[in-house]
């Protein structure tokens, strides 16, 4: 069952807290929270973020701008951000009720639902007249699966506000899951009666009526729907198994197609089209979807079980004997894996194998028979007359299991480290504010200095250039026996991509003067850009994959994995760091190195000393918060993506919404 309204838009509570902001705050504060609080209303919480930054090093001890940064995390998916700073404001102001209730939502959407509680606790003994803290309380009992005290909330609630439609919706998905359904169909109607224009009640109210096989009014309910929202997947595959039970297949391909096309990744219309294709014998068709499937959950028994049915369809009996081979790795237990491996060995002639797959199959069912009654021991998959090839419902048994619980599932995706830093060309004006956490460093101002040229430390991959300028520094006379002009040309050789050349006169730079660190720099970033320059010759892409593959090896077309050889960059940069180890660009640039390297302890140790060097590198937050989440280490990394949101890094959001949003 969709719970996607179970949390309220927060909209209306923050107007009315933005505008109750102190009017005694000074002049400036005040000129940024306006900007901060307008820029929240309007959902440019990016934005948001930025202008509550700024007020929170003006006055460290303000609770509001703090609060309001963590609304915004919370719009942008950043749950883990946006329970930081609700702390911090509790920490400010412990009795200041909003920040107990924001965080209480914050912790149920991360799945702490005990702590939940204990905010809206708190909350409640500070303002027990608010009602809004008992939808909330509700809506943390439902997803606790305490479903007694969640309907008694929503009581609460309805009591004071009867006329609120996502009211009835909590409390009859309530009562559906304590087993009432005249109530929750009492409920769902109450809820349309009250908002007809929200397709939600619909597609609630026809779950009922396909658990009561009514399914004229289940299609009515979803038609509906539709009609509202012609693109709510919910509802498309909701029909479409209605449309399939009530013979329609041609109706329930149409609308798998459909949710398929607004979203490639769902695997459960993946698996129920599979289903249906090869009932009508669109084997090909069935086994591409099959394949889908299994990239996006690898760990589906049911999939190679039912593409295994297709093989032997198709005469590929060794392709159906790996797939059964895989269900039965998967579930030891599955006595028609067994069974039917045992009919394929003997097409196979592989007679003795097969005499043992069938004993082993049957004295799986003597097991099953013997415990049967025992529901904490006995396996479904051990039961033989169980049928496995039928269409998945949202709230089937093996959907919660082996689909995470999910509708929508997406494949493992490549994400890109932020670019490494080097000196390079750009004469993009600079305009820095007097609040801005920029980098300082009179070493770098003044190596800039001696070169004469816009020259700036950057990790950007594009930045606008002048190319008159470029010309008129390639036309410039230089002095081959000058380091810091042997640097330049190398700069400019590298941008016009002869790394070859660049590398030979970085080199030479060195030999002239070895004890500049930033020649180094350069010159290590110039050899990985080597690297990246051959694998994408190749076809190769030096990405952190975040799957279970390995998070540092290129990914080949074939399939097939390579690894680069980062050693003489590395080399370069731990010389730079020896002759400058307070530059925290140098540890940066290591953390990368290493990461492709396939050293990613090493690549977080070094990204944490470059932020402990200069703690607003939005970059390394960043960087190394792929690399936390790659290793499985959600909660610190996702709070690593966070902060490199807040300090600007744009792409963060997209990583939190994809890896660190409700569980």
């Amino acid at each position: 069952m969709s719970i996607q309204k179970i949390y309220k838009p927060i909209f209306a509570l923050l107007v009315c807290l933005v505008l109750s902001y102190s009017s005694y705050a000074q002049y400036d504060r005040n000129h940024f929270f306006l900007r901060g609080r307008q820029a929240l209303i309007e959902g440019k919480y990016s934005m948001a973020i930025e202008q509550f930054n700024i007020l929170t090093q003006l006055d460290t001890s303000s609770h509001e701008a703090t609060f309001f940064r963590g609304i915004a995390k919370y719009n942008l998916g950043d749950f883990y951000g946006a329970q930081k700073d609700f702390d911090r404001t509790l920490f400010l102001n412990p009795i200041y009720t909003p920040a107990y209730h924001y965080r209480a939502i914050t912790l149920s959407r991360i799945g702490k639902y005990d702590l939940a509680l204990k905010d809206l606790e708190e909350a409640v003994d500070l303002r027990p007249g608010y009602v809004g803290l008992y939808f909330s309380r509700g809506v943390t009992y439902f997803l606790s699966q305490q479903f007694d005290k969640a309907v008694s909330d929503f009581n609460r609630f309805l009591a004071r506000e009867p006329k609120v439609a996502d009211g009835y919706l909590n409390r009859g998905a309530s009562y559906l899951f304590l087993g009432d359904t005249l109530k929750a169909l009492e409920d769902y109607t109450t809820a349309i009666n009250l908002n007809r224009f929200d397709a939600e009640g619909y597609v609630r109210r026809s779950r009922i009526y396909i658990m009561q096989n009514d399914h004229d009014n289940a299609l009515n309910d979803l038609n509906s729907a539709l009609l509202i929202d012609s693109t709510n997947t919910f509802a498309l595959f909701n029909r479409s198994l209605v449309r399939f039970n009530s013979k329609d297949i041609n109706g329930a391909l149409k609308d798998l197609d459909k949710v398929l096309l607004i979203d490639p990744g769902n695997s459960l219309a993946l698996y129920n089209r599979a289903l249906i294709r090869s009932q009508i014998g669109d084997y090909n068709n069935a086994i591409e979807d099959y394949d889908r499937v299994l990239n996006i959950n690898p760990n589906n028994v049911l999939a190679y079980y039912n593409r295994a049915a297709v093989f032997i369809e198709l005469g590929r009996y060794r392709d159906a004997m790996d797939d059964y081979s895989q269900a039965i790795n998967l579930y030891p237990d599955f006595a028609n894996a067994y069974m039917n491996r045992s009919y394929v060995k003997r097409l196979l002639g592989q007679f003795n194998s097969s005499k043992v797959d069938y004993e082993t199959a049957q004295q799986k069912v003597r097991e099953y028979l013997a415990t049967k009654d025992d529901t904490t021991r006995v396996s479904a998959f051990a039961d033989t007359t169980k049928k496995f090839d039928s269409l998945l419902a949202l709230d089937a048994d093996f959907a919660k299991r082996d689909f995470n619980n999910e509708l929508l599932q997406f494949r493992d995706v490549d994400i890109r480290l932020k670019p490494l830093f080097k000196f390079r060309i750009d004469i993009s004006p600079k305009e820095f504010l007097a609040l801005e956490r920029r980098f300082r460093d009179p070493n770098v101002d003044q190596f800039i200095s001696q070169l004469n040229a816009p020259i700036s430390l950057s990790a950007k991959n594009n930045i606008d250039e002048d190319l008159m300028e470029i010309k008129e520094l390639q036309n410039r006379r230089f002095d081959n026996a000058n380091a810091n002009d042997l640097f330049l040309m190398a700069v400019m050789e590298s941008m016009n991509k002869r790394f070859n050349s660049s590398l030979e006169l970085y080199t030479k730079a060195i030999e002239n003067d070895p004890q500049e660190s930033f020649y180094y720099i350069n010159r290590g970033v110039l050899q990985s850009e080597m690297i990246d320059f051959i694998s994408s010759i190749e076809s190769n892409v030096q990405v952190l994959t975040l799957d279970n593959t390995g998070a540092t090896r290129a990914k080949v077309r074939e399939n097939t994995t390579k690894n680069y050889d980062y050693t003489a960059a590395i080399h370069d940069m731990k010389k730079a760091a020896q002759l400058y180890p307070e530059f925290p660009f140098i540890y940066y640039n290591l953390g990368n190195m290493y990461c492709l390297s396939g050293d990613l302890p090493e690549s977080i140790r070094q990204y944490s000393k470059a932020i402990d060097l200069f703690p607003y590198l939005g970059e390394a937050y960043y960087n190394r918060g792929l690399v936390l989440i790659y290793l499985k280490d959600n909660e610190k990394g996702c709070l690593d993506i966070s902060k490199a949101g807040e300090l600007g890094v744009t792409e963060a959001y997209n990583v939190i919404k994809r890896y660190c949003s409700e569980k």
